[in-house]
């Protein structure tokens, strides 16, 4: 009860703060007249600019330690793919309209790395961050690959073309690629890149709320719950199943659940915005995983100690 009760205020601590600020962004859409340019404008600067400079310096400063973490990386990715799996699995399941699917298939399966972060911390300190942060280097390219598949499949635009002009896939896999050849960022940029990665998570969150739309979701309804379902519940159930399996330590187990129980990631919006997809879907999805999180995620917790 009494780990129950502190993995509770850990993750409520964690996550409140973010729903705020998705809350403040749907409020000042509606109270300012600064118009449909800044907001335009303030999505290019955070796809383009801040959250790939968080992405690089996260992945290229990661140390890369397979020996001790192969078995927890393992863990991860087939967890990833089997929500991947379940995400395309929702298509001829519920034969969604135009856009409902594309848009919508990536939360399935992509995860907030911010809250993962910070909730990784608390529970194994620096040893904690560093297992989430190799979790993420890896994961990232696959997420992405799969987000930006389903909706250049829709656009006709090519996967590979897509894929090549993705800041977010470039920053990860060009991190990844940096670490792996040995180098090392001068103090002064790991300081630019770092601060710059700050400034994302908030301007990603409030673009969020500034783009939560609740009107003209019934038609989704039914596919809305499908990926919640799968994100929340399914993906952190096979990853305690596949840790048990594997024997992982202790800590890796509960870095391993907590990360596919993790709510998706708010630049899901971002990249439905920037590729003509259902960007309020996708809002409402994220706002509503990061809600319902609150609750599962001191549950997977207490299932994972």
């Amino acid at each position: 009860q009494a780990l129950t009760a502190i993995a509770f205020m850990n993750v409520l601590t964690l996550l409140l703060p973010d729903f705020l600020l998705i809350f403040c962004g749907y409020v000042l859409i509606r109270i300012t007249d600064w118009g449909d340019d800044f907001w335009a404008g303030l999505e290019k600067l955070v796809y383009f600019v801040l959250f790939p400079s968080l992405l690089f310096v996260s992945t290229s400063r990661t140390p890369l330690d397979f020996h001790a973490t192969g078995k927890l990386l393992q863990v991860a990715l087939i967890s990833i793919g089997s929500g991947i799996a379940l995400g395309w699995l929702a298509k001829p399941l519920f034969k969604p309209g135009p856009m409902i699917f594309e848009s919508g298939v990536q939360t399935a399966f992509r995860f907030n790395s911010y809250i993962g972060l910070a909730v990784a911390f608390r529970l194994g300190g620096e040893a904690g961050t560093s297992l989430m942060a190799l979790i993420i280097g890896f994961a990232v390219p696959l997420a992405n690959m799969a987000a930006v598949h389903a909706l250049a499949h829709r656009n006709k635009g090519g996967l590979l073309k897509e894929m090549a002009k993705n800041p977010l896939l470039l920053a990860t896999v060009s991190g990844t690629l940096f670490n792996i050849l040995g180098g090392s960022l001068p103090e002064v940029m790991i300081h630019l890149f770092t601060r710059m990665g700050s400034a994302s998570i908030a301007l990603g969150l409030l673009m969020v709320g500034a783009g939560l739309k609740l009107q003209g979701l019934s038609e989704s309804r039914g596919i809305s719950t499908y990926f919640i379902t799968v994100k929340l519940i399914v993906l952190p159930a096979i990853a305690l199943a596949l840790s048990i399996a594997f024997a992982l330590p202790p800590l890796q187990m509960q870095i391993a659940v907590m990360f596919c129980a993790l709510p998706t990631a708010s630049s899901a919006y971002v990249l439905a915005a920037r590729m003509g997809g259902n960007a309020p879907l996708v809002a409402f999805l994220i706002s509503a995983g990061t809600l319902l999180s609150i609750f599962t995620l001191p549950m997977w917790l207490l299932l994972a100690a």
